[in-house]
């Protein structure tokens, strides 16, 4: 008699030790679910945007204290995650004494690598006015990266230019405003207007 009850608090004692076990096997999951929720919800709040302004404009200086451009747009969408920011219907102007004013214009633009490249997507387009010594020059293509600090600009997609008369298209372009020159690559066209008598 006295071994069945040993027996039988000894298959009690191990019952309630595997129950036991599976209730803190079970709380230590439920931790471990709630800390990652937590973590993807701090995630979540982290990609958030900090701040969002419409119809902004904002005048970047030069290091000899006067306007180099202005950069504004419908609105702006600050991340703090990766510190960039969102554009929709940016405007860039430039204003830089020394050379001829130029207005780039697009859909959306990313601006990143603090503030020294914007990304411009969507129907980009750019005109340059005429100046005494550079022809009016108008450009178009589906995306530009601008460096504005360096004052140059790229596209790896296809551009259309019209530089006074003159006419191009290639698969890509490199520009450079501050030397005026444009380079462009790949597979394309080249209309000069004729000679003037």
């Amino acid at each position: 008699m006295r071994n069945q009850r040993i027996a039988h608090r000894f298959r009690l004692s191990v019952g309630m030790v595997l129950v036991l076990t599976a209730a803190l096997g079970s709380f230590y999951l439920l931790q471990l679910l709630n800390r990652a929720g937590e973590q993807i919800q701090a995630d979540k709040r982290a990609n958030e945007p900090d701040y969002i302004i419409e119809n902004f404009s904002f005048v970047h200086m030069s290091k000899e204290g006067k306007p180099s451009y202005i950069i504004a747009g419908d609105k702006l969408t600050h991340r703090p995650i990766d510190d960039s920011s969102v554009i929709d219907k940016p405007r860039v102007h430039s204003l830089a004494s020394d050379k001829p004013p130029m207005e780039i214009l697009s859909q959306t633009a990313r601006v990143d690598q603090g503030n020294s490249r914007v990304t411009l997507n969507g129907t980009v387009t750019i005109d340059r006015a005429a100046a005494p010594d550079a022809q009016a020059m108008h450009m178009a293509t589906e995306k530009l990266v601008v460096f504005p600090d360096e004052d140059r600009m790229e596209t790896d997609l296809p551009v259309k230019m019209k530089l006074g008369d003159a006419t191009a298209t290639a698969n890509s372009m490199r520009a450079n405003n501050a030397t005026r020159e444009v380079h462009l690559q790949g597979a394309g066209t080249l209309v000069l207007p004729p000679k003037a008598q």
